[in-house]
């Protein structure tokens, strides 16, 4: 039985179905959220607004995980590389899945700006990956800690009764936690200053404006 060869236009076109399932889709998760563990508590509106607020921003970073992993896959140098980026994308993925339900049951919506963040994320990945795997393995350390950091402050700040978020966030911290260190132990370097002062940046502009938008 032979094996199809995948072309460019096939790779393209599998690269555009994953775009859309981050941006607008839903993705479908490898592992059950660890929320549906956790009873749903009442919160009045503004406690809703402001966990979904919270959500949306994590939704945001998974679909700039996505983006960015996919982007460094798709240059990477070696075959180790690709596959250490896909399976990490692929965790991400349920992240992404667990962050869009829980936005469904908190009557919210993810961000408006997905298709932005997306692109953006995607051309900072290539970017990274072609400067080669050292940097690009890097780019992923840095990230995944910027990431654990921001997590762990939304873990303070989500309604005190909201446990069913704070579930999904505890389990995907871990997931950055082990992603980061899998990416140093390849090979990932430091980045150079000012990249790392660069990305908090950027960061705080997208959490300022997926908040509410």
């Amino acid at each position: 039985m032979s094996v199809r060869t995948l072309t460019p236009f096939d790779r393209l076109l599998a690269g555009l179905e994953r775009a859309m399932e981050a941006v607008g889709g839903s993705p479908e998760a490898g592992r059950r959220s660890p929320g549906d563990a956790v009873p749903d508590a009442p919160m009045d509106d503004a406690e809703r607004r402001h966990a979904a607020g919270l959500m949306r921003i994590n939704h945001v970073g998974e679909v700039c995980a996505q983006a960015l992993y996919y982007g460094q896959a798709a240059l990477a140098r070696t075959p180790e590389t690709r596959a250490h980026l896909l399976h990490a994308a692929q965790e991400e993925t349920d992240h992404l899945a667990w962050c869009a339900e829980r936005l469904k049951e908190l009557d919210s919506r993810p961000s408006l700006f997905n298709p932005l963040w997306y692109a953006g994320s995607y051309a900072i990945g290539v970017a990274a990956a072609a400067v080669g795997d050292p940097i690009s393995l890097g780019f992923v350390v840095e990230t995944e800690h910027q990431v654990e950091a921001h997590l762990a402050e939304h873990l303070e700040r989500l309604p005190a009764q909201d446990d069913r978020s704070r579930a999904i966030l505890r389990q995907m911290q871990a997931d950055e936690i082990r992603h980061a260190d899998a990416a140093q132990a390849r090979g990932g370097i430091d980045l150079p200053f000012p990249i790392p002062k660069i990305m908090h940046a950027a960061s705080m502009v997208m959490k300022t404006v997926a908040y509410r938008f």
